[in-house]
């Protein structure tokens, strides 16, 4: 069995079948150049960010890649995604990805501009849904991932989600070394999307006590925050964050007072490394990530490794 010549490697015209997440705040173009370089898809995150701010991205992306492809990912709740959704046909980015939300009404311009839809899914009636609408593979999120989660594990959803598609899964959420790659295969997928790993990546551009954080944490130190605000998110724990928890524990804080504080929360976080007010979103695998290395290191280990696994 081999884990580097799948439906997705053909699908995405990469080396590896690997994408790296498309993080809000923290994949831009260094990042995302990096992985697309080392043979996988890297990914920039349109998040809200203004436009023009994410064409510059895109530009520096493909003066990095050349011909290589990369991809960007919108946020479909952001509210400039209609502005988004245009502005990757006019770029002509080969690779959208989809989160929060349904792509549907977009599909058939990104279609017609050639573009390769992928959208994250946290469930198999949003994944039917999708591959409806025209996706050319989706990407099957855990809970374990970091950020915003559903509640549905990467090894109960991946293989029913496998099931139910006829197009090529990518599996997500707690995938950080080959054993999960391999992992990830055995359950049907034909891909991984990876985020907390490329955190501790050389050319990730966060700041540093954001990747101490990740580095020095530990099987425990994974929390959720924001449950009751129907927004549920994984961070790594910190102060700030153990207060979130606890309000909404014992109810010192409203749904409309925890939006309040975390608002920009995120941004706090991978610019300034503020400890007292920033949200470190980062995925439950993070106490297996031990070093920053550059991502071309990482990406080879992890597929010479699980290539070997499977080889077995």
């Amino acid at each position: 069995m081999t884990t580097t010549k799948t439906r997705i490697t053909d699908l995405l015209g990469i080396k590896y079948p690997i994408i790296q997440g498309g993080m809000a705040w923290i994949a831009e173009h260094t990042l995302a150049a990096a992985v697309s370089n080392a043979g996988g898809l890297g990914l920039i995150a349109g998040g809200s960010a203004p436009i023009d701010y994410l064409r510059e991205q895109i530009r520096l992306t493909k003066a990095a890649v050349g011909d290589k492809p990369f991809g960007v990912n919108i946020m479909l709740m952001s509210p400039n995604a209609e502005e988004l959704a245009q502005l990757v046909i006019d770029e002509k980015v080969p690779v959208v990805t989809t989160g929060a939300g349904n792509p549907g009404k977009f599909m058939a311009a990104w279609k017609e501009a050639g573009i390769k839809v992928i959208p994250v899914i946290p469930s198999v009636a949003l994944a039917k849904r999708m591959e409806r609408a025209g996706a050319d593979a989706v990407v099957a999120e855990g809970t374990e991932s970091g950020g915003h989660i559903g509640e549905n594990t990467t090894m109960c959803l991946v293989p029913q989600v496998v099931d139910a598609l006829e197009i090529p899964v990518i599996a997500a959420g707690g995938i950080a070394d080959g054993r999960g790659i391999a992992a990830a295969f055995m359950l049907g997928a034909e891909g991984v999307q990876l985020g907390t790993r490329f955190l501790a990546a050389d050319e990730c551009q966060v700041h540093q006590t954001y990747k101490d954080l990740v580095v020095g944490a530990k099987d425990t130190d994974s929390i959720v925050t924001g449950r009751y605000t129907g927004h549920p998110c994984r961070n790594v724990k910190t102060k700030f964050s153990k207060r979130l928890a606890n309000g909404e524990k014992d109810g010192s804080l409203t749904p409309d007072e925890f939006e309040q504080i975390t608002l920009g929360s995120l941004r706090k976080a991978v610019q300034d490394g503020n400890l007292e007010e920033g949200s470190f979103l980062c995925g439950a695998i993070a106490g297996l990530v031990k070093k920053t290395e550059p991502a071309k290191d990482m990406i080879e280990e992890m597929f010479s490794q699980a290539e070997e696994l499977l080889n077995k």
